[in-house]
């Protein structure tokens, strides 16, 4: 059984951990589609990768979430960017290189990775 101190060590690391995905009124929204189809994919790394880049840059102003089904599974793993003010952006087929991009492009300098929206990939599909 672990001591009290130790204990309170561990509540102490998790909180700094999870003030990355608290919310707040002006923050950036990051979702992770995390239901079976997603995890299936490879979501579990991307959403590895991008927690891991937000707290590398000690972005505070970015809440990341997980969710269930998005519902577009043949584009998992799906991640979604929602800002205050602006139209969600929809990235697909993910990969942890790819939200390393992401972060630093989208969240970091606010430029979407357009080759990487789910709008890019159904023009892909349909020419």
């Amino acid at each position: 059984m672990k001591s009290l101190a130790e204990l309170q060590a561990l509540r102490d690391q998790m909180k700094d951990q999870m003030g990355i995905r608290h919310d707040a009124k002006d923050n950036i929204r990051v979702v992770v589609g995390m239901a079976t189809c997603g995890i299936a994919a490879g979501a579990r790394p991307v959403l590895q990768r991008l927690t891991e880049e937000v707290a590398k840059r000690s972005l505070q102003n970015v809440t990341v979430a997980q969710t269930g089904c998005i519902g577009i599974c043949q584009y998992e793993p799906v991640v979604e960017v929602f800002e205050n003010g602006k139209e969600k952006v929809t990235y697909v087929k993910m990969t942890a290189e790819k939200m390393a991009r992401v972060v630093t492009d989208h969240l970091v300098n606010g430029n979407p990775v357009v080759e990487y929206t789910i709008g890019a990939a159904t023009e892909a599909i349909n020419q």
